[in-house]
């Protein structure tokens, strides 16, 4: 199976959102696509999403150990499986989103929690 293809996603839990909505904006540029609550979406010009999670918003145990990369493959699924027959502990199971995306978290050996983010 072909390996990661770029970083595509940060997901960055935060005790205040609002402090890190304005680092992420003033200080990097990036731009708010969604902010509801304790929760944002903010988009690189390349297309890489950053999501802030407030405290209502981690309740997922991948954000017990802090951020969360993604990396980029062609097929969630078959990389998951590859992993997982090379002894690799994965969190959950494969989350479907928007059409043709999908994603499903891991930990590494130092473990941190990582994902594999299958884009459309």
């Amino acid at each position: 199976m072909a390996d990661a293809r770029s970083l595509t996603w940060l997901g960055v839990p935060t005790d205040d959102t609002g402090a890190a909505l304005r680092f992420f904006t003033e200080h990097l540029g990036l731009e708010p696509e969604i902010h509801e609550g304790d929760f944002a979406v903010l988009r690189l010009p390349s297309g890489q999403t950053v999501e802030l999670f407030g405290p209502s918003q981690r309740t997922q145990p991948q954000f017990a150990a802090g951020p969360v990369a993604g990396f980029e493959v062609a097929d969630v699924a078959a990389k998951r499986a590859e992993m997982e027959a090379a002894g690799v502990e994965f969190i959950g199971p494969v989350h479907d989103g928007d059409p043709g995306r999908r994603w499903s978290h891991f930990r590494g050996p130092d473990g941190y929690v990582y994902e594999l983010t299958q884009l459309p």
